[in-house]
């Protein structure tokens, strides 16, 4: 067996009252446990501080940070506590980071399974699993590239952060996404590991907003972070079929093209969306030569994970 790497977790937490205990729970139970683990309170206004505070007096590797309340909610605010809470880690000799989201759980040796993963390959960059929502539905990799890792909890090799220039904050969203793609434009690998899940507590998305406004949000990030007009109108074909049915893909849609018609602002380089958008071709052109050779089990294209109106953004 390899040794696991050390690493240390930072989770933002805004309002998680109701669901930071679970997970801090999952983290306490761990097999391998963090070196420190730094939750940010982001002006939480809910008792998640006293949460935070009734385990950080029972673990020592546990530490509360209060960032200042705010009016505006966004994940620009998110990338903002996050910097502080990895400031607090800066100077430990960690070689893995984890960015955990403060509503998730897991199994009690689900850290060891990921560090495993990062121990055995040295160009593996950033790693992580699905996430399994409350209803039981867990994202399916099946046709799409196993390479995205969702914001749930991503786990960077500290070189592979360093080397992205860590999250972007953008108001809009997109800040995992962008770290994926960046990563592997650096050359690192990434991976989804789908042998293990984590379980989401909230509805995907709909922090703010209902299902379908969160749609069109989502389709509008789309465009923001370069995503190929064709790759999203088969997109939105999807999402059609799923809840909510057929308006939900066409508010994505409408969402992705009313930022286009307006040229909305973009916070990424025309490198990033030429690098994205060639993967996403490379991907399609190879779903359609599966599907050619399989025309019994036609199924439409799903994009590399950014779909999901999750990936830690529930902000």
């Amino acid at each position: 067996m390899l040794k696991p790497p050390v690493y240390v977790l930072v989770s933002p937490a805004r309002n998680e009252a109701r669901s930071i205990e679970l997970t801090i729970k999952s983290v306490v139970a761990q097999t391998v446990r963090p070196l420190r683990w730094v939750i940010v309170s982001d002006g939480s206004t809910d008792g998640t501080d006293d949460i935070v505070r009734k385990y950080a007096a029972q673990h020592d590797w546990i530490e509360l940070v209060r960032m200042a309340e705010r009016r505006e909610r966004n994940f620009a605010g998110k990338v903002g506590a996050f910097r502080a809470g990895l400031a607090r880690v800066q100077n430990l000799p960690y070689e893995v980071m984890g960015s955990l989201d403060a509503d998730i759980t897991f199994d009690e040796d689900y850290f060891e399974f990921l560090l495993g993963k990062l121990a055995a390959d040295p160009a593996l960059g950033l790693v992580g699993t699905p996430f399994r929502e409350l209803s039981g539905e867990v994202y399916d990799y099946r046709f799409v590239s196993i390479e995205h890792v969702s914001g749930a909890c991503q786990v960077f090799r500290r070189e592979c952060f360093q080397a992205i220039g860590g999250y972007v904050p953008v108001k809009g969203g997109g800040i995992d996404h962008i770290a994926v793609i960046s990563a592997r434009m650096k050359g690192w690998k990434t991976r989804t590991f789908p042998e293990k899940t984590c379980l989401h507590h909230r509805d995907m998305g709909t922090a703010q907003r209902g299902p379908v406004a969160a749609r069109f949000r989502l389709g509008a990030k789309d465009y923001a972070i370069g995503n190929h007009p064709l790759w999203e109108i088969f997109r939105s074909l999807y999402q059609m079929s799923r809840k909510p049915f057929v308006v939900g893909g066409l508010a994505l849609g409408s969402g992705y093209f009313w930022a286009l018609v307006r040229r909305r602002e973009r916070p990424v380089t025309a490198e990033f969306i030429a690098f994205h958008r060639g993967e996403q071709m490379h991907r399609l052109k190879r779903f359609f030569r599966r599907s050619e050779k399989k025309p019994a089990q036609p199924a439409p294209p799903r994009d590399n994970g950014s779909e999901s109106m999750r990936h830690s953004e529930s902000v």
